[in-house]
């Protein structure tokens, strides 16, 4: 019942729609289930509080029509790659077994960022082997390793190995982007200014995914990086 297609894992509330909803978007109008994983509740942000960050979360995974969303509660900018963090995932990771995982950058302005890639990819890894006993809800889990690992590009630019067509779903990523309204430039807020706070990062946003459709040859686009080749049978599967 809980077995999904994708699986996100986003070191902070609003990582993935940042990066790749666009993609999930896709994905699911096309049927597959598709849930997201944060590492964390953001509380180290400028702006905004654990609570506020959970309910928008929340409102971004009706926008995207998200199967599942969870909050693992890691300490954010303190959390680590080591065996603790690592086998929380894994019992997440196990619980869904998604095909595939889109992970954070592998290197950021924002060190959770690369630090959540490094995470993810371990723990995928380390989720099929079957002698790291897990349990959930006191029930013995099973191995399960995705297919496949991909990584979403952030605010760094990256050469991407592959660009998802995101052109027919732009509006639900700027909605769901939206829903985290308290991190986003609004004249009228009281609050610190941030660096995504500014007038000028949401217009980036829309020129990377520009940039990166450029490069496909349609409007919009969302980069990701791999962990190994990508194999086809058919060269007409390409675009």
């Amino acid at each position: 019942m809980n077995k999904l297609d994708i699986l996100v894992i986003a070191a902070h509330p609003d990582d993935a729609e940042l990066g790749c909803s666009g993609t999930i978007a896709a994905h699911i109008a096309k049927g597959f289930k598709v849930g997201i994983v944060d590492l964390t509740h953001g509380e180290m942000g400028t702006r905004g509080t654990p609570e506020i960050r959970l309910q928008e979360a929340a409102d971004a995974a009706k926008i995207l029509g998200l199967s599942a969303r969870e909050n693992l509660g890691f300490k954010d900018i303190y959390f680590k790659d080591d065996e603790a963090h690592q086998l929380e995932l894994i019992k997440v990771i196990r619980k869904y077994q998604p095909e595939i995982v889109l992970a954070n950058a592998i290197t950021d302005r924002h060190p959770d960022h690369g630090k959540g890639a490094s995470l993810a990819s371990n723990a995928c890894f380390m989720s099929g082997l079957r002698k790291i006993e897990t349990e959930l809800d006191g029930v013995a889990q099973q191995a399960w390793r995705p297919k496949f690992v991909y990584h979403y590009i952030q605010n760094n630019y990256i050469q991407p190995d592959f660009i998802v067509d995101i052109s027919a779903h732009w509006d639900t990523k700027v909605a769901s982007i939206m829903a985290f309204k308290s991190q986003f430039y609004d004249p009228a807020s009281q609050e610190p200014a941030s660096f995504i706070s500014s007038p000028e990062f949401l217009p980036f946003i829309e020129s990377r995914s520009r940039e990166l459709g450029h490069r496909i040859m349609v409007k919009y686009g969302e980069g990701f990086t791999v962990e190994r080749f990508i194999g086809v049978d058919n060269l007409f599967d390409l675009r």
